[in-house]
């Protein structure tokens, strides 16, 4: 291989560093527009004022997904960083992926009853 090829090869390797490390998690509820644009991909400084901009005004995001509403915001930015996403406690327990627990099926479900005997 010659120097020039390694060279090049070495260049697009450090430059695609970047994209491969993992953020830490950010509670979009109480972080600043600094530690916002810090963590997530795709959310420069304006995005990041502006999300908490919206916080501020309409009080704290029950979903990643009402992240939406915030002008700059899609859902395909919300699906890429969803992993990053904190809503409640920052004791990494209550992930913005999570699903509802309403929706999911109960743990314990109960026996079914016995069919009568045909008379």
């Amino acid at each position: 291989m010659s120097l020039k090829h390694f060279s090049s090869t070495l260049v697009a390797l450090l430059l695609m560093a970047p994209l491969v490390v993992s953020a830490e998690p950010v509670n979009i509820n109480t972080a600043d527009a600094s530690a916002l644009a810090k963590a997530l991909n795709g959310i420069g400084p304006a995005k990041a004022k502006a999300i908490v901009s919206y916080r501020e005004k309409n009080g704290p995001f029950k979903t990643a997904d009402q992240l939406a509403m915030v002008e700059g915001i899609s859902q395909k930015l919300i699906d890429r960083n969803r992993g990053d996403i904190r809503l409640g406690s920052d004791k990494g327990n209550d992930k913005a992926a999570a699903p509802d627990k309403a929706s999911a099926a109960p743990s314990n479900p109960a026996p079914a009853k016995p069919a009568k005997p045909a008379a």
